[in-house]
């Protein structure tokens, strides 16, 4: 499969799944942009794309989000496939003082920036009968359970309606909308949650038992998944919202 001359933008490529992404399209012939708030992690990225654009912007500053679609068409003169990655976690409950600080924060970056990066990306989009692929999560599915706090699970099904809500709206201009849901994926999500390194096997571990398979994903697996639906190979999927969670939704309680 090939992008070849493709331009690709992968928001949150910094680390985790996005870099995953934005590395595997550009071995694959594309164009990438990737964008981060973290500039040492971004460079790192960078080294093993092919003269990728990197844009520092931070998801919770809108006139950052702003700028990130015309810093892309302006290197690239187009886009063909947006990847909205970009993410957070934040624990904690609606009795916690800070409660609406904390969804505030999330929804702002999970859901708002989404909707105002797609806004911006749609025309240059349909100029090319590109795509969107969203990365949302299982969290929007089923409460997890004190893993991550309400506002996470409350902004990806927000994001889940956002994609079916887009892919109907914009498949008579050619221009497809889809979502994957991944389950426990191997990241740096879990350090972001507060665990220490020297706890992060036990953290797997158990992470992988909530599944049916008894693994987690590594980041490859959804970028490879992404790059499926973005390419050829997808061409006549829209609107769908996939689930790669190893069973973590159909695991018996019994």
């Amino acid at each position: 499969m090939s992008f070849n001359d493709k331009v690709v933008l992968v928001t949150g490529g910094s680390s985790g799944i996005g870099a995953a992404t934005a590395i595997e399209f550009a071995a694959k012939g594309a164009k990438v942009a990737i964008v981060g708030r973290n500039q040492a992690k971004l460079s790192e990225v960078a080294k093993k794309c092919n003269n990728p654009l990197v844009i520092i912007a931070d998801f919770e500053k809108e006139d950052d989000v702003k700028k990130i679609v015309a810093e892309t068409v302006k290197r690239f003169g187009k886009l063909d496939i947006l990847v909205n990655n970009a993410g957070t976690v934040s624990l904690g409950g609606i009795k916690d003082e800070n409660a609406m600080e904390v969804y505030n924060k999330v929804m702002t970056t999970n859901l708002h920036s989404v909707v105002l990066l797609t806004h911006l990306a749609v025309p240059h989009l349909t100029a090319t009968k590109g795509n969107i692929v969203n990365i949302s999560s299982i969290a929007s599915t089923v409460y997890t359970h004190g893993f991550v706090g309400f506002a996470y699970g409350l902004s990806k099904a927000g994001l889940d309606y956002f994609t079916k809500s887009m892919a109907s709206e914009l498949a008579p201009a050619g221009v497809r909308v889809n979502s994957i849901n991944p389950g426990p994926v191997r990241s740096d999500i879990i350090m972001k949650l507060g665990v220490e390194q020297k706890e992060m096997d036990a953290a797997w571990v158990k992470l992988g038992d909530t599944t049916a398979l008894k693994r987690v994903s590594e980041t490859k697996e959804i970028a490879d998944l992404i790059l499926f639906l973005a390419g050829d190979t997808g061409k006549g999927i829209t609107g769908s919202v996939i689930i790669s969670d190893n069973g973590a939704l159909v695991k018996s309680i019994f």
